[in-house]
């Protein structure tokens, strides 16, 4: 902790919103999520983003490990659209009880 900032939290990762799955008119392609990540709007922000972690944490009835909590890790692609959506791929495909729910899109790994 810093001097002088005793009590006060630093979070360091942003917060995202699982939209659902990239898909087209008749198909839906589960492999590949669509996050939209605060702050983004446009598409040339996104290239920040491409190749950092994303966390998709949930709560389970079964302990295991010794805690409740689960997460399932992924990392930005590329992104979607023009409007700073991005096209996520997690390491398992996300549950569909994940759409409108948060995930965290950590700092690293930094490309600069």
């Amino acid at each position: 902790m810093v001097k002088g900032r005793q009590g006060e939290r630093v979070r360091l990762y942003v917060r995202g919103t699982v939209l659902g799955y990239k898909r087209s008119k008749s198909n839906q392609y589960t492999n590949t999520s669509l996050v939209q990540i605060e702050g983004l709007n446009t598409k040339e922000e996104v290239g920040w983003y491409c190749g950092k972690r994303m966390a998709y944490i949930y709560k389970a009835k079964v302990k295991k490990n010794g805690t409740h909590y689960r997460c399932i890790w992924g990392k930005v692609v590329r992104p979607h659209g023009n409007t700073g959506v991005v096209r996520a791929k997690f390491k398992s495909n996300l549950p569909p009880k994940s759409m409108g729910a948060r995930v965290r899109v950590f700092m690293y790994p930094s490309n600069i």
